[in-house]
């Protein structure tokens, strides 16, 4: 008997996420948005949240599907509001007692991980992609421990242990996260978390240590009537503008390596993800928005928040360990059997 022929193997290709919106498109949303918040004195804010990130999700794609986003804003406004009587209620026990402010402040920290808990679980169930809902587990007691262990360590410890801790709250959060019924799940990688906070900082310390020197040698050679040319006499100028914008490349570049360390060690199921943010691009966007926000006076906002989001997606990849279209259909017909009731559980948002 003759074989039939067997068909060609399927391949996964890597898919890249991408960035559709642009930055005079959003202005419009956040200008609005932020008139209206105003206007309301506040109140708003829950409606312009939403507006924000639906905005956000529909122009993120990767294999050509966008994010979806289904908050509610009422629920967001019950968040809020408990954020702020809790804000109030600690104002004016401050005014009347330094004392019982204190035990305010003991009994917020106490509820905070409960609510960020809650808003995690608020923020997942709402999001979704291809029709399937992401979600979060974990519990209030992981949370506790997550969310007031790791901070109070690297407090004690001087900040010594800030990386590590940064680190075990990703990993909580990661850990804990599902799309549809598959996980996510996050291999260790505190090194890179400690080299994301450090590098930053040496190079910071030697490009103050190389501007001290060249001062030092200017004014010692001042001193001793040597005559200073043009560019000797803008050489400073141009060391402190130098000094000043590596100041605020830190951020940007701190962020990248955080985004890259995180992703690099995140998987779905099978499925994993690459993320090679360019250092050098990222401090360039970082720097050019932070000097257009402060020389527009705050309306470039928009424009930077648009450009941030472009950075990250470019360089972005999915890396799928097979068909997408299978996966999708194996993850909705498993989520529809356990995700039935969840929806009623998710009923606000602390609004961070």
């Amino acid at each position: 008997m003759v074989q039939p022929a067997a068909g060609p193997a399927f391949t996964p290709r890597p898919e890249r996420f991408e960035f559709t919106g642009s930055g005079s498109e959003y202005f419009r949303i956040w200008i609005v948005n932020l008139l209206l918040t105003i206007v309301t004195i506040g109140i708003y804010s829950a409606w312009a949240k939403v507006r924000r990130t639906k905005y956000f999700y529909n122009n993120t794609l990767v294999a050509g599907s966008s994010f979806e986003y289904h908050g509610n804003p009422i629920s967001i406004l019950k968040g809020r509001v408990i954020a702020f009587g809790l804000f109030i209620l600690y104002n004016v026990l401050l005014h009347w007692s330094p004392e019982l402010a204190i035990v305010a402040l003991i009994g917020m920290a106490a509820v905070l991980p409960w609510l960020l808990w809650k808003s995690l679980q608020f923020r997942a169930w709402n999001s979704s992609w291809r029709g399937v809902r992401f979600g979060f587990g974990s519990s209030a007691g992981q949370a506790y421990k997550t969310f007031l262990l790791w901070p109070i360590l690297a407090v004690v410890t001087l900040y010594l242990m800030l990386p590590f801790a940064h680190h075990q709250i990703k990993k909580w959060q990661h850990n804990n996260a599902r799309f549809g019924a598959t996980g996510f799940k996050f291999s260790n990688c505190a090194t890179e978390f400690y080299k994301a906070y450090l590098v930053p900082f040496v190079v910071l310390i030697i490009g103050g240590i190389v501007t001290a020197v060249v001062f030092g040698a200017i004014f010692a050679g001042a001193k001793r009537g040597e005559p200073a040319g043009a560019a000797m006499a803008f050489l400073p100028i141009l060391l402190i503008l130098g000094f000043y914008l590596a100041f605020m490349a830190i951020g940007p570049i701190m962020q990248a390596m955080l985004f890259n360390a995180t992703w690099n060690h995140t998987a779905l199921g099978d499925h994993t993800f690459e993320a090679r943010v360019p250092l050098g691009r990222a401090a360039f966007v970082g720097v050019t928005n932070l000097l257009g926000i402060v020389c527009t006076l705050g309306l470039f906002i928009p424009f930077a928040a648009v450009r941030w989001a472009r950075l990250r997606a470019e360089h972005l990849t999915l890396l799928p360990d097979g068909s997408l279209d299978d996966f999708v259909a194996d993850t909705q017909s498993q989520a529809n059997a356990t995700g039935e009731g969840m929806a009623d559980l998710m009923d606000f948002d602390i609004g961070l």
